[in-house]
């Protein structure tokens, strides 16, 4: 397993080079303890895990809490945690890699909160990818907490017939993932 920082890169290809054909994006978080005002009890965080779907720019198709499966059925959410409590990963997307869309080059992997609540309100947070042996290849961890509503993740891009996982770690104003598109393109 690999600790990625913010901008380093992975190739999904198995030990021996053979491009990896299915993963699993699995994102946790947990509610600070001090999130909301004081004495009030802070509401519980609502997070999202979405992959937005992108060719040439263009936005082409999304997986998320409304829409659990892209068109193509190369991605699948595996539903909705509300909370954010309990152990391991909240939220799961899984990406068959060999079915996705020819056109479709990149698909980047999102956080935003439903609620409109800042991530400085939560813990914990992370991004991993897990191979289809639930190997984890690879975790992004949110070490501070970030003064937006959503937080660009990680993107796949295709290179020849394999795909690149990139550490982004960056807040975006968003907070459902069809608002995502504008605030998404500088990662493209």
């Amino acid at each position: 397993m690999i600790e990625l920082t913010k901008g380093q890169e992975l190739v999904l290809v198995t030990d021996d080079g053979t491009p990896l054909k299915r993963i699993r994006m699995g994102v946790g978080w947990d509610k600070a303890r001090n999130a909301g005002f004081a004495g009030t009890g802070a509401p519980d965080i609502d997070l999202d895990a979405s992959a937005v779907s992108f060719g040439d720019g263009q936005l082409l198709d999304a997986a998320f809490y409304n829409n659990l499966t892209s068109r193509d059925g190369s991605v699948v959410h595996l539903g909705d945690n509300l909370t954010g409590s309990g152990e391991g990963d909240d939220e799961e997307l899984t990406v068959d890699l060999e079915k996705v869309h020819p056109r479709i080059d990149t698909i980047v992997f999102l956080v935003s909160s439903y609620q409109g609540h800042e991530l400085e309100w939560i813990r914990n947070a992370y991004c991993r990818i897990v191979d289809e042996n639930d190997v984890e290849l690879a975790r992004f961890t949110l070490t501070n907490g970030v003064p937006e509503t959503g937080m660009a993740m990680a993107k796949l891009s295709r290179d020849g017939d394999r795909w690149r996982l990139r550490a982004i770690g960056e807040g975006i104003k968003v907070k459902v993932p069809t608002e995502s598109v504008a605030a998404l393109r500088p990662y493209l």
